[in-house]
């Protein structure tokens, strides 16, 4: 399942959608919360996440895809939030199913790594009455280069 939406998500029912397999043994979940990202508190900090309707998703199904190919998955589910968010906000869950631990932990990651930088989500932060929109960090490809080999 993959959904991209405004909506806060309950992860206590993505849960249980991830555990409907007999042969469940593992179940790897990462959830995303908007963190403070000035160096001053602001509590009217925020950003904005736009992303192309359509298109995004078909890039997470394709991130999807790719792991399931790489590891005998059970269940794939992927929630993206969009639209205003402030601290403490949640705004990614991504959860994956499987007989095994070791391939649940590297799926989980792997969608994660594959989804801060090919999904196709722009996001402008605020903070004291100041905007930008925020640059790709070098770290995040990074990590991808892990993922090639």
């Amino acid at each position: 399942m993959v959904l991209v939406q405004e909506a806060d998500f309950n992860v206590q029912a993505l849960y249980q959608d991830l555990c409907i397999a007999n042969d469940t043994g593992a179940v790897a979940m990462f959830v995303g919360r908007v963190r403070q990202f000035t160096e001053q508190v602001d509590q009217d900090a925020s950003f904005l996440l736009e992303h192309y309707p359509g298109m995004t998703e078909r890039n997470i199904e394709k991130i999807v895809t790719e792991a399931k190919q790489r590891w005998p998955l059970l269940a794939v589910t992927v929630v993206h939030r969009v639209g205003e968010l402030r601290v403490d906000d949640q705004i990614v869950f991504v959860g994956v199913s499987s007989a095994h631990r070791a391939e649940a932990f590297q799926a989980c990651d792997f969608i994660m790594d594959y989804l801060k930088s090919r999904a196709a989500f722009w996001k402008k932060e605020t903070s004291q009455g100041q905007s930008h929109w925020v640059e790709a960090k070098a770290a995040d490809e990074a990590s991808l280069e892990r993922w090639s080999k």
